[in-house]
């Protein structure tokens, strides 16, 4: 099963990526790759400029990586209570390609955060709008306190609840597939 993971941030060492990356190490026979988003380079979104550019390869190939997936796990960012600047400019743009950006392609949401909240916010708005986007949610996980249950040096998570919510949805994930 191919597998594409990001964390929806342009942070270069993004909590979220790690995230993300690690749930898919969790998926049985999984082939992973990892999306960057602070190297993909695109311009603010808007009409005007649409009309004048048209589609932006950026946000093409960001539509084809999904399209080329057999699942999708991503985490989102919480700045100020929403999704990241550079992740919701990418969403915009590949909208306007196809407002199903996800393609029904089945997809894990996460979110994580250094504090208590696990950015709850922005997952909760994803898994509100998620239908509207061709996303075939199989499960959504918030983490809290990140760097208390995430250890750097061997790239896991150390705590068990937090490690067996994570396997749920990543065998989620696996079990669509196998359907």
């Amino acid at each position: 099963m191919k597998i594409l993971a990001f964390g929806a941030s342009n942070t270069k060492n993004s909590i979220n990526k790690a995230l993300a990356s690690f749930t898919a190490t969790l998926v049985p026979n999984g082939e992973i790759e990892v999306l960057e988003l602070d190297k993909i380079d695109l311009p603010l979104f808007s009409t005007d400029l649409e009309k004048e550019i048209g589609q932006p390869q950026a946000a093409r190939d960001f539509f084809d990586k999904i399209g080329s997936a057999d699942a999708v796990i991503v985490s989102f960012a919480e700045h100020n209570g929403s999704y990241s600047a550079a992740y919701k400019n990418l969403f915009d743009w590949a909208s306007r390609i196809d407002q199903k950006v996800y393609q029904g392609k089945p997809t894990v949401y996460l979110s994580t955060s250094p504090g208590p909240g696990g950015a709850g916010s922005v997952l909760a708005a994803a898994k509100g709008s998620a239908p509207f986007f061709g996303v075939d949610l199989r499960a959504a996980v918030s983490v809290a306190n990140f760097h208390d249950v995430y250890d750097a040096e061997t790239g896991s998570i150390t705590e068990p609840k937090t490690l067996a919510d994570l396997t749920a949805a990543a065998e989620a994930l696996a079990a669509k597939q196998a359907a």
